[in-house]
């Protein structure tokens, strides 16, 4: 009887921790969960009754000192100004609207001879001045995280990553005359930085 009662123990523990290595296991080896924290905080902002295009992506920084500050001002009717996602300095992504969504990020822009950048690309700000202090690597991980499924989905070529600068130049320099509203933005630099990253996980 104690025979048995031994062999019913020595069982259960073997299937214990064998269970808890698998669980351990799965944790660690669980590429479906996000690395990063999403919270959903929706903006107004965005265009009625059309479907973005989704052929690119802009850059942004907030410019902004608190993650905060940002939220309010680019989900707020008055301010006409709106983004797809913004990214804390700790990684933390807030969603502000769908990839499909046009938001108002660019303003007036060119990206490959077409305007409208904010009718097929995706906005991405980073919370912060990159004039001021560098991008984290949480940030670049977290924007990194967000994008990798969409450029697969989408067929997003890699060299429709771009900057608010890169864009707004563009359309200044088809359009001299016009008045272009300009402003601090991330610098050549961090978009340098942040696609060489990027490039690295693509291959």
């Amino acid at each position: 009887m104690k025979k048995i009662i031994l062999i019913a123990i020595s069982a259960i523990l073997v299937t214990s921790v064998f269970t808890i290595h698998s669980m351990a296991s799965c944790t660690s080896c669980n590429d479906n969960n996000p690395r990063y924290n999403e919270i959903s905080y929706p903006t107004p902002n965005i265009e009625p009754d059309t479907l973005n295009e989704v052929l690119g992506v802009v850059l942004h920084h907030t410019a902004e000192p608190t993650v905060q500050r940002s939220l309010e001002i680019l989900s707020s009717p008055e301010r006409k100004v709106s983004t797809h996602v913004v990214i804390d300095v700790d990684g933390t992504r807030y969603i502000m609207a769908s990839p499909t969504d046009v938001t108002w990020h660019a303003g007036r822009s060119i990206l490959n001879g077409r305007e409208g950048c904010n009718f097929f690309t995706i906005g991405i700000e980073f919370q912060g001045n990159t004039l001021e202090r560098p991008l984290t690597s949480d940030q670049i991980d977290s924007a990194i995280e967000y994008l990798l499924p969409l450029i697969e989905k989408y067929n997003i070529p890699i060299e429709n990553i771009v900057t608010h600068q890169m864009v707004r130049k563009a359309y200044k320099q088809k359009h001299p005359g016009q008045r272009v509203y300009d402003k601090p933005d991330i610098t050549q630099k961090e978009y340098q930085r942040f696609m060489g990253e990027l490039k690295k996980e693509l291959n």
